[in-house]
This record gives structure tokens, C-alpha cells and sequence, in this order.
């Protein structure tokens, strides 16, 4: 997408919703948009379904994981036609799902119990997942020169370019916190050779693409990171008993903060870790994986920090589409 300038009078004013279906999550943002591509939140919706259960072993989706994420859509299409009012009796609402979905070869069931709601599912390609997540990131960093990761429960997406601007370079990775906790923990904890060996996994699978840019002379002023790996080390820091956005977005984590929450995670069973203060128990299988994943990526970009983002591909969806039916 271009820059807000460029794209002014671009944008078809409304109201939006998009549904972000992941491995881990799903997730609903509701928003108004003006026709200069601002965008008002209205809502957030967030559950944690794994919708990508033991994908990564079987390349199938599971009959109950299918109809848990199909449970909570059909919750968030309840709460979207609370939305609906005479100014705005028409909502745009667009669904997109991204790792798990794309490597399942059973994608068209999921589909189809889908559109049995009314949902028209679109199963993204990596490269477009990115895309998106890099539009709906950049949008607070006007003109600087970004590194956004999203980790995910499949896919990790790293994107490097400038805030405003298309991506200079995409890649999507089939490496994600779900996808990494179960190729590589056994144990609980995981030990010592356990995460040992994630790393270097993670490392291997990343290094060319880091090496990439430093050759082509990309230094990136932020490392933006978004989702609920990044979000969660906000939320465990702070002790959130309840979470609040206004404290994570934008908020820059040092390199030591980022060991310590990560440290304190990995160091415990996981009925211990479900009850951190600030981490969503749902979340406690599969988070220390994401902070290897997290911890990798700062070293392979060489940055001693990261700023969390709650702008993310959302975000991007929402903007997108409202660029496309102004078209």
C-alpha cells in the first residue's frame, strides 16, 4: 500500500470488520474508516481456538478444531450485527486464515463449515499474510525505516521496509510457536537440549533471510513485533491482571526484559505457567516457543530491543479492503 497521501480519497468510508483466523488465535477487530484511511476502533474480539492442533504432524485439521474456531465465529457474528445501525446498515467484513489452514490438506472442509455462517474464508499465502501485517504495523512509524515480525502458531512473518511504503523484502517462515513446541518439547519444562535445539532450528530456518538484508545494506531503525507473543511479554512484565491495550501498544522492550520473561516461562511446568499473572493460559503450551522464536529473530537482526505493536493484520485487512472498494 502506499502512503496515506498517495492513497487519499482512495478509501471508501464505512464501517469494517475483519477476522483473522490463525493457528493459535482468532481474532475480530470492528472499525470505522474515513475516506483519508483512518481508522476508529469499535471493537476486539480473542480466543484462543487451535485451529492448527497437530497440523504440523498429520497436514490435516482436526473435525473438533474446525468446529471450535466455526463456535467462536459464529459468536463474533453475533457481537458484529450489534454494530449495525441506520448509518451504517451495511458492515464489510472479510475473513482471512493463514498457517494452519494453508497446510492442511482438508482446508476446503473448513471452508465449507464456514460458509455454512455466511463466512466467505479466504485461505492467505504467506506472502500475503506479511503484506498485510506490514500495513497494518507500519501505520504508527510514518517513514521510518521498519523490521516487523509476527510470529505465529505455523508461520513466522518477517518484513523489512519502509512505514508507508510496500515492503522491500517478505518472507514467511513454516516456523511458528505451535508448529516449534511440537516438533521440539517433550519435556515439561522443556530442557535445556530441548530448547537448545529450537534454536538453532529457528536460526537455521531465519539466517538467510537476515543475511539478505545486511547485504543489501537494510539497517532498521525499529523492529516493530506483533501478535500475542510480543504482546504477552508486555502483559507478564506489567502483571496485567487484566489486559490492557493502551499499556502494550507501542510500549519498547529491552533485550533483558525480554530474557527474563522468557526465562521465568521456561523454567516451569506448564500448570505453573498458566498461572503467571499477565499470560492468557491458553496461551501457556505454546509460549516459550514464541519467545525463542522472538529471541532468535533479535539476534539474528542484531537489535538489543523491540516495540510492541496492537496495529497488526487487522489492521492491514481492514485497510485493504477499504482501499479496494474505493476502487
Amino acid at each position: 500500500m502506499g502512503t496515506v497521501e498517495e492513497l487519499e480519497d482512495r478509501f471508501q468510508a464505512g464501517r469494517y470488520a475483519a477476522i483473522d483466523i490463525g493457528t493459535v488465535t482468532c481474532r475480530m477487530l470492528v472499525a470505522d474508516v474515513d475516506d483519508s484511511g483512518r481508522l476508529r476502533e469499535l471493537d476486539r474480539e480473542y480466543a484462543i481456538t487451535n485451529l492448527g492442533e497437530d497440523v504440523d504432524a498429520t497436514g490435516s485439521l482436526k473435525p473438533e478444531a474446525m468446529q471450535r474456531v466455526a463456535d467462536v465465529v459464529a459468536r463474533f457474528l453475533d457481537v458484529l450485527r450489534g454494530f449495525a445501525t441506520s448509518e451504517h446498515p451495511r458492515i464489510r467484513m472479510t475473513a482471512m486464515a493463514t498457517s494452519a489452514a494453508r497446510d492442511a490438506r482438508n482446508a476446503s472442509e473448513f471452508e465449507a463449515l464456514l460458509a455454512k455462517l455466511g463466512v466467505t474464508l479466504s485461505v492467505i499465502p504467506g506472502e500475503r499474510e506479511a503484506a498485510l501485517s506490514f500495513a497494518g504495523a507500519s501505520c504508527d512509524f510514518p517513514g521510518e525505516r521498519l523490521l516487523v515480525v509476527d510470529i505465529g502458531g505455523g508461520s513466522t512473518e518477517v518484513i523489512a521496509g519502509r512505514a508507508g511504503g510496500a515492503p522491500d523484502r517478505v518472507h514467511s517462515f513454516n516456523i511458528g510457536c505451535r508448529r516449534v513446541t511440537e516438533k521440539f518439547f517433550a519435556a515439561d519444562p522443556p530442557s535445556a537440549v530441548e530448547l537448545e535445539r529450537a534454536r538453532a532450528w529457528v536460526g537455521e530456518g531465519m539466517r538467510p533471510y537476515f543475511d539478505e538484508l545486511r547485504g543489501a545494506g537494510f539497517a532498521p531503525q525499529r523492529l516493530v513485533a506483533v501478535a500475542g507473543t510480543a504482546t504477552t511479554v508486555v502483559s507478564i512484565q506489567e502483571r496485567m491482571e487484566v489486559y490492557d491495550t493502551s499499556r502494550v501498544h507501542k510500549a519498547v522492550i529491552t533485550r533483558p526484559v525480554l530474557d527474563g520473561v522468557a526465562a521465568r516461562l521456561e523454567g516451569v511446568p506448564l500448570v505453573q505457567r498458566e498461572r503467571i499473572v499477565g499470560l492468557d493460559p491458553g496461551r501457556a503450551p505454546v509460549i516459550v516457543a514464541g519467545m525463542v522464536i522472538l529471541q532468535t529473530v533479535l539476534d539474528l537482526a542484531g537489535v538489543d530491543s523491540f516495540t510492541v505493536s496492537e496495529s497488526d493484520i487487522l489492521h492491514g485487512i481492514i485497510l485493504d479492503e477499504a482501499a479496494r472498494s474505493a476502487v
